[in-house]
């Protein structure tokens, strides 16, 4: 591989992702065998340009943190010897009332709990008030009848298996099992001392919203399912809510990771070289292929388009007409994030890749700032 002239193409696009495309501050991190052969950074951490952007810049990344939140479930059942078909109420008695004693850990991993939203309001704040909000919630739809991506509440279920196992939070377990030991500055619940080195988020400005109208049609009725979805459980209203102190605290697995593009790319590259890293193996081979098997496929009640699930992973579809997230390896998986952030894992190319950025878009999936990039490093025209 040149992977000078891969640089080279790459770095032309991040450029023009500045010049053309209103990018404000953005890292990307490019990984081959265990080793980061491309890293970016480039812009500022605000608009009124007060502190520069560096491969150091932490930003919140939104859904992208749910990967890690996977892996960390993934690799937990899997030391305990629990089978993704095993009912949730072994380990959650609770969970099991409203009708949702049958639902298993594949089905709450492939979006196919049927809770993605919650009849009682509460706040995202307030951690035992949404796991009673869960436990009470009935499901939305027949269980094994579809699946629609839960944006808030997937997050709170894993956190309560973790809890449940470990004794532990998530972000704690994150930490402790991976992020320390790999070196990796990515926080699921950011401590204080790393707040100054937080970039401020954007919301995005409303564009042709490219194959994903469906959505935001639904998103726009109050009374739709997506709409209630992607505000259930409540207390987060927009961008501005995810650049408070209290929001990078919080440790919400599905949407409050902090960190930078190249922590993101190298959790990714473990699993993209057989788990393992420097030397030590962080997940199995069984976890492994439990992250690159499509379990769910087909039409996502929520995001109201076609795409696919492994446990807790997104991954790519070949039969849709869109442009494909994750290159052109039908083994790639990963997560992307509201707004453009994306990160992903190819064991068959041993590459992971990761994007970060603070001037956030409109799209349910990565865009052009992302997708011209993967294109140019699996040589697709």
């Amino acid at each position: 591989m040149d992977v000078l002239g891969l640089r080279e193409k790459v770095e032309q696009i991040f450029k023009l992702n500045f010049n053309k495309r209103e990018e404000l501050g953005a890292s990307v991190s490019v990984w081959i065998d265990g080793k980061e052969i491309i890293s970016l950074a480039q812009g500022y951490c605000e608009k009124e340009r007060i502190r520069l952007w560096d491969e150091t810049t932490l930003v919140p990344v939104w859904s992208a943190t749910k990967g890690l939140a996977s892996a960390c479930v993934l690799k937990i059942l899997d030391q305990k010897c629990i089978s993704l078909d095993t009912p949730v109420v072994e380990i959650w008695p609770e969970f099991g009332k409203s009708g949702k004693e049958k639902i298993n850990f594949k089905d709450v991993l492939t979006h196919g709990a049927g809770i993605p939203a919650l009849e009682e309001k509460v706040s995202v704040f307030n951690y035992n008030e949404v796991i009673k909000a869960i436990e009470m919630q009935v499901p939305l739809w027949e269980i094994g009848s579809g699946h629609g991506y839960h944006p808030r509440t997937f997050g709170f279920l894993l956190d309560e298996f973790v809890r449940r196992l470990e004794g532990i939070s998530l972000g704690r377990y994150f930490n402790e099992t991976f992020a320390v030991p790999m070196g990796l500055e990515f926080w699921i619940g950011l401590p204080q001392e790393y707040h100054p080195r937080v970039a401020k988020l954007y919301p995005g400005k409303m564009s042709d919203p490219n194959g994903e109208e469906a959505f935001y049609k639904a998103f726009m009725d109050s009374e739709s399912l997506t709409r209630k979805a992607f505000g259930s459980p409540a207390g987060l209203d927009g961008v501005s809510g995810m650049n408070s102190t209290d929001s990078w605290s919080a440790g919400w697995p599905a949407m409050g990771g902090i960190g930078t593009a190249r922590a993101l790319a190298k959790f990714y590259s473990m699993l993209a070289n057989g788990g393992e890293y420097n030397g030590k193996r962080f997940v199995s081979r069984r976890i492994l292929s439990l992250m690159e098997e499509s379990l769910v496929s087909g039409e996502d009640k929520v995001l109201c388009l076609g795409n696919a699930f492994s446990a807790g992973f997104m991954k790519g579809r070949n039969d849709l007409n869109r442009r494909r997230i994750f290159g052109n390896s039908i083994h790639a998986f990963g997560h992307p994030g509201a707004g453009g952030s994306h990160a992903f894992a190819d064991p068959e190319n041993s590459l992971s890749f990761a994007y970060t950025m603070n001037q956030m878009n409109y799209g349910v999936l990565p865009g052009p700032k992302v997708l011209d990039m993967l294109d140019v490093i699996y040589g697709i025209e």
